[in-house]
């Protein structure tokens, strides 16, 4: 869910598991998906469902890639998709 609702808590969200993923691969610059995905899980109740249209929503936005080859996550930042 993109749009907030009154009923929306604000922790568990698209956006908030965007934020925490994007944050982490900042620091990490690649991460395998398994580990991304067991943090979303650990982080926020509810992550393991939002994890994949989280991961939607970085790639839409340009800020991450997906290696096949290696099963992981990069951040290549904005401008750098291109």
């Amino acid at each position: 869910m993109l749009r907030p609702s009154k009923h929306s808590h604000p922790d568990r969200t698209v956006i908030n598991v965007s934020l925490l993923l994007l944050a982490r691969l900042k620091a990490r610059r690649v991460d395998e998906y398994d580990t991304l995905r067991k943090y979303a899980k650990k982080a926020v109740i509810g992550g393991d469902v939002l994890f994949q249209p989280a991961l939607n929503f970085l790639f839409l936005m340009g800020l991450i890639d997906y290696r096949p080859k290696t099963d992981a996550v990069e951040y290549v930042g904005p401008n750098e998709a291109v």
